[in-house]
């Protein structure tokens, strides 16, 4: 009869967990406004791509946004050549609806049609992007809210607490985890801004002034990291061997 019970109390919490991740990392492409919408993806289908840009971008400018927005504006960019604009589009569409395959591969493909030197994610940048900031930190409130329960399992049932040492051990391990890779996203996320180069050719030069001699040069749909910041000036970095400074026109900036 212990052993039926216990079995009823584990699976009444896995179904608390499994409810608890839905309500917080269920997401979609929330609709935009259908008239406007609609109107904007007609330019589209009719070939009239920057003028359907322009209608998804007139949309944005007032204070609507979803993930289909920026998704259906990043291809429209796309269509009218502006790489980088289009990157741009997808990475905040990726934003609000992570894991989407569709936004990942165009923004695979658009990254694929980018020249020369461009910035690229490190492992562990990699890995903590599998989930966002907000997911690693729901994982790691559940792991901990589990191990309080099977804690106060084991004060209900003191003959249970053997076979539940395992469970919070291992709940508390995932907790430690889970905590960690939450505290290097946010890290990561406020280490500095990232950009994507939105002009045909971005002079990068040694200085912030005009006149300094040009080192590198950066192509449409290049992403950089940015550095510092002086006036209208971003110093940015694609790698370790390429740091130098360009105009902030040139680019558009990541939240």
């Amino acid at each position: 009869m212990k052993t039926r019970e216990w079995h009823l109390s584990i699976r009444l919490v896995l179904r608390a967990t499994v409810l608890i991740l839905l309500s917080t990392a269920v997401c979609s492409r929330a609709a935009a406004p259908s008239a406007d919408f609609d109107a904007a993806n007609k330019l589209y289908g009719g070939g009239k791509f920057s003028e359907a840009a322009a209608a998804y971008e007139k949309l944005l400018q007032s204070g609507q946004t979803s993930g289909a927005l920026y998704f259906n504006l990043g291809n429209a960019w796309f269509k009218s050549g502006q790489f980088g604009r289009a990157i741009a589009a997808y990475h905040q569409a990726e934003k609000l609806t992570p894991r989407d395959p569709d936004i990942q591969a165009n923004l695979r493909f658009a990254r694929n049609q980018v020249q020369g030197p461009t910035y690229s994610s490190g492992r562990l940048q990699n890995w903590l992007a599998r989930l966002t900031i907000n997911e690693w930190a729901v994982a790691s409130a559940v792991a901990l809210w589990l191990c309080f329960i099977l804690l106060v399992v084991t004060q209900w049932r003191p003959a249970w607490k053997p076979t539940l040492r395992n469970y919070v051990v291992g709940l508390l391990v995932v907790a430690g985890f889970t905590f960690a890779c939450t505290a290097s996203a946010l890290a990561e996320s406020r280490s500095g801004h990232s950009a994507v180069v939105t002009v045909k050719d971005a002079a990068v030069r040694n200085s912030p002034l005009d006149v300094s001699p040009n080192i590198f040069t950066l192509h449409d749909g290049a992403e950089v990291r940015i550095l510092d910041q002086k006036d209208d000036w971003l110093q940015v970095t694609t790698d370790p061997a390429r740091i130098g400074w360009l105009r902030r026109a040139q680019v558009e900036v990541l939240p």
